[in-house]
């Protein structure tokens, strides 16, 4: 018995030593790995920069996401956002201490670009320009050949004919027929103010056109003369919102009533439409034909925004999460199956689309209004 023990207490002795050996060099090599990932963390730390991005407010909720945040994380950047009117940033006395600008349309854009100085401009996404009804005003304004139906959509066909009534002061009983809304509301559509807000601008791009005999207007005189003549369009509105956020809000909200035509951003709309399980199903988006498309730039106002535009503008993830947020972008496919799923049509082109004025001359109109405004 004896010679047996022998044998086998020493293998299992040295069995012992072999295993104490093992988990000793695991456990170095475990502990090498703990102290590695420290390392790994610290110097991302040591490399994380906060963005401070001063954005207009139909992006705001886009750029507080959760996802938007890991994804940029992955690039070390952590995003401070705030919002404002988007040509409301370039006037802020507070702009220098933000990072990155990121309003709505190209025009705001240039604008903040002139007052800081910034070169450093970054396009990223776009919407068109759009107006939010409602469906049982549909058979009136089909009747009177204002809006029809391409595809499963619906247009504003003759914009022209819809300015045309506003200029008139034409009222919605003065519509007919008109089973669901013969009240004595002025036509109008309802936008922001026109000295803050891009979307304001954006209508005002698109009447001037049509105002201008289908052309964009090009010049002081022009832009004076058609100025002039669109003024009231902001002027019977009453008190505007100072961002594309309120009047959005006071249409799905107050309904009908309150906001029988609002011009929104295609995205408004979707987004609203995504983020819900249930919206009224009287909602409806209307494309004016012609439109204008909304182009949302960054503009970085020192090297910490160049670097978020730049990560921002490269990384794959972002685009998926824009489109979830109803933002088109270089492919829209997951955007337009969102839609239909929720029963929207969206065209999935806009081939009538024109340009908005040049900065300087979409600033005189501006400026022109704001005086007959007598603001």
């Amino acid at each position: 018995m004896r010679k047996i023990l022998g044998p086998a207490l020493a293998v299992v002795l040295l069995a012992g030593v072999v295993i104490g050996i093992v988990l000793s060099f695991s456990g170095k090599r475990d502990s090498d790995r703990a102290a590695a990932a420290a390392d790994q963390a610290q110097a991302a730390a040591a490399n994380r920069i906060t963005v401070r991005v001063l954005t207009g407010s139909e992006k705001l909720e886009f750029l507080r996401d959760p996802e938007l945040a890991q994804a940029l994380l992955a690039d070390n950047i952590v995003l401070d956002v705030q919002k404002a009117g988007s040509r409301e940033i370039a006037t802020r006395p507070d702009l220098k201490t933000f990072d990155a600008a990121y309003p709505a349309g190209a025009a705001a854009a240039r604008k903040i670009a002139a007052a800081t100085g910034s070169r450093r401009v970054f396009n990223s996404y776009y919407t068109p320009m759009t107006v939010a009804s409602w469906k049982p005003l549909l058979p009136t304004l089909e009747a009177n050949g204002i809006v029809g139906k391409k595809g499963n959509a619906y247009f504003i066909v003759d914009m022209r004919k819809l300015v045309a009534l506003m200029e008139q002061g034409t009222r919605w009983k003065d519509l007919q027929p008109n089973p669901n809304y013969s009240v004595s509301k002025s036509v109008l559509i309802t936008s922001t103010d026109v000295r803050t807000s891009n979307s304001a601008a954006m209508y005002l791009a698109l009447a001037s056109y049509l105002a201008n005999g289908d052309d964009v207007v090009a010049n002081e005189a022009g832009a004076d003369q058609v100025a002039d003549r669109l003024v009231h369009l902001f002027s019977k509105q009453g008190y505007q919102e100072s961002s594309s956020s309120g009047p959005f809000e006071d249409y799905v909200t107050m309904k009908m009533g309150k906001s029988p035509l609002v011009m929104i951003y295609e995205q408004q709309f979707l987004e609203y439409a995504f983020k819900h399980k249930s919206v009224d199903p009287d909602m409806v988006l209307l494309y004016p034909q012609p439109t204008v498309l909304t182009k949302h730039t960054i503009v970085a106002l020192n090297d910490k925004g160049a670097r978020f535009a730049e990560a921002f503008e490269r990384n794959p993830k972002v685009q998926a999460i824009a489109a979830r947020y109803g933002l088109r972008g270089p492919d829209n496919a997951a955007l337009f199956d969102d839609a239909k799923a929720r029963g929207i049509e969206v065209p999935q082109s806009l081939v009538d689309v024109v340009d908005p004025p040049t900065y300087d001359i979409l600033e005189r109109m501006i400026s022109r209004i704001e005086t007959k405004l007598g603001h």
